[in-house]
């Protein structure tokens, strides 16, 4: 990576942090309304969505691990990779505390369930780091519209808890994702044409991490379906928004 490349992904790494530091820091214990959820009713949908994304993020030391691989002598990417580490495990977290203090899940099961999910591994879908930055970029952002969806439905349903904490770990995402996308308007700066191929390339081929990793995979991406993440959506919430805040439009990307 040439020296200019690299001083300005440090400037965007200052950034997030210290906007992380100033305005978007929670606690677990503290910024959480617990004491609602135990007269809350239970919702066994909203619940094993819960714990398909806590799953999901359980897969966290296969995350880190690969980002350390590809990028762990990048100053600003590797701080950045022990950041991202650390919100998402809150992430897991407080979707575990959710499952046990609600009562819809026991810790016999919590722990299970960790056992079931760990004995698998997560192995990355792409192999240059430039792919893995942009899927980066699009599974931030995938997730961010999951919780906001889930999020909805908590509100509609009486949930006011869990759409809190789906609002605190939304507004992570978010975050997250517009790193990313700062990152790869960087790389676009630098090498437009070959980021533009693998742009297209991650966006035609992107599925969502550990999907089918877990547990009846089957039976929670249909549940997931039903919650209507789809194509449709993927096209107009994640693909279409991605292509804007780069400046892009569906004309630049690559045919394959």
């Amino acid at each position: 990576m040439n020296k200019k490349l690299r001083e300005s992904f440090h400037r965007e790494y200052m950034t997030f942090f210290e906007n992380a530091e100033r305005t978007r820091r929670w606690n677990l214990f503290n910024d959480i309304a617990w004491e609602a959820v135990e007269s809350g009713p239970a919702d066994e949908q909203l619940a094993t969505n819960a714990e398909t994304f806590c799953g999901v993020e359980m897969f966290l030391p296969d995350y880190l691990n690969t980002h350390l691989e590809l990028f762990g002598r990048d100053y600003a990417q590797a701080w950045f990779a022990a950041n991202w580490g650390y919100e998402e495990s809150k992430h897991s977290l407080v979707l575990r505390e959710y499952l046990r203090r609600s009562g819809q899940r026991t810790e016999d099961q919590l722990h299970d369930y960790a056992d079931a999910v760990l004995a698998k591994r997560w192995e990355r879908p792409y192999e240059s780091p430039r792919e893995m930055l942009i899927y980066g970029m699009i599974q931030e952002l995938t997730t961010f519209v999951v919780y906001r969806s889930q999020r909805t439905r908590a509100i509609e349903t009486g949930h006011r808890t869990l759409a809190d904490i789906y609002r605190l770990i939304g507004r992570d995402e978010m975050a997250h994702t517009k790193f990313y996308q700062h990152m790869v308007a960087l790389l676009l700066d630098d090498d437009r044409a070959g980021t533009l191929t693998d742009l297209s390339h991650v966006l035609r081929t992107f599925r969502m991490p550990a999907e089918q990793l877990l547990p009846d995979a089957e039976a929670r991406s249909s549940l997931m379906r039903s919650t209507g993440i789809d194509g449709r959506v993927y096209l107009r919430d994640i693909v279409a928004p991605t292509l804007s805040a780069l400046h892009l439009t569906r004309h630049d990307l690559r045919k394959e």
